[in-house]
């Protein structure tokens, strides 16, 4: 049940790319996306369901929806200059933290620790915001808590201290 929720997360994100941005039909979509990131994981461990296989595809859930709602968002949004070489930092960080994980553990690790899933819930929320906070600020903020989670989850995998991703779904 819960790898077919992640599934509607993929469904919902890809079916985001011929909506118009900010319409109706766009945050229904978006928002069962982001309903359906919450509801995967307390059902699989309700359900005693957690695997390894369901992690990974809610990841990859996660990243599809991530790399649409910059598709489609990104275009009509002014991001600063200082904004994106701040989002490039945190990717490099991110990128470093999958390899060292892959050199310390033999696999893919992504931590779900408690400051990835507020950096998740900054991001969710980022798009419904973008209408009353101007993106300076709020993509600040998103960033200095991405930023903070990222380098959490670095030290925690090199020090061996993070649980991988298969236990936290």
């Amino acid at each position: 049940m819960a790898n077919i929720i992640t599934c509607i997360r993929i469904i919902c994100s890809i079916a985001l790319l011929p909506c118009p941005v900010f319409s109706p039909a766009f945050y229904a979509l978006y928002i069962t996306a982001g309903v359906s990131d919450m509801a995967d994981g307390a059902v699989a461990r309700k359900t005693g369901t957690v695997s390894e296989f369901g992690s990974k595809l809610d990841t990859a859930a996660d990243f599809v929806l991530v790399v649409v709602c910059l598709i489609k968002i990104i275009p009509t949004v002014h991001v600063p200059t200082w904004l994106i070489i701040w989002i490039i930092v945190i990717a490099v960080i991110k990128a470093i933290n999958l390899i060292s994980g892959y050199v310390r553990r033999k696999e893919f690790v992504a931590l779900h620790t408690v400051m990835n899933k507020v950096t998740g819930i900054l991001l969710f929320a980022l798009p419904l915001t973008l209408k009353l906070i101007d993106l300076k600020y709020s993509g600040a903020f998103v960033c200095a808590t991405a930023t903070f989670a990222a380098i959490q989850e670095g030290h925690m995998i090199r020090t061996g201290t993070g649980n991988n991703n298969q236990a936290n779904r």
